[in-house]
């Protein structure tokens, strides 16, 4: 029974914790040449914006970000929304996101969270984690996990968005 109680407390306070995300907290990382960079720079330019968090030995996330890449370049052209990937590799791994990225061609904007600063900022747990942002930088869905057809949902919110319609966050 304790252990049912605190379960649901766990899940509804880190619910809560995420629901409190309204925008992109201003904290450092690094871009993919390893400069640092402040995420006030990550800006969503008056369209929709895809944040993605992320790690190279995340099999999900690859595939997620690997379908989504397929997709892409039409969302970009329908909506003008941008994906921006942050990498949640540690130090130790950072050094492999630049190559593993060329290696799959993706063409997001990749920076990478080494200290893990911006994912607990943002109340992220498991990867991946994805967040739709408004053109007026306000968080205004977001998901955990990945499944086939997910990247449906999510461009469907996409297309709201574009078109000025309200999107009833989650």
């Amino acid at each position: 029974m304790k252990n049912s109680i605190f379960a649901f407390l766990m899940l509804f306070g880190s619910m809560g914790l995420l629901a409190q995300v309204k925008e992109i907290p201003e904290v450092k990382i690094k871009d993919i040449e390893g400069n640092i960079v402040s995420t006030s720079s990550i800006k969503p330019e008056g369209k929709p914006m895809v944040i993605s968090f992320w790690a190279t030995w995340c099999k999900p996330c690859i595939r997620e970000l690997s379908t989504i890449h397929d997709l892409y370049p039409d969302w970009q052209d329908e909506t003008g929304v941008k994906l921006v990937a942050i990498s949640i590799d540690d130090a130790r791994n950072a050094k492999k996101v630049a190559p593993f990225i060329y290696g799959q061609g993706w063409e997001y904007e990749i920076y990478i969270d080494e200290n893990s600063d911006l994912r607990r900022s943002m109340g992220v747990n498991n990867i991946p984690h994805t967040f739709l942002i408004d053109k007026d930088g306000k968080v205004v869905w977001q998901h955990a996990g990945y499944q086939q057809g997910d990247e449906e949902v999510l461009y469907s919110l996409i297309q709201k968005l574009a078109r000025g319609e309200k999107i009833e966050s989650h």
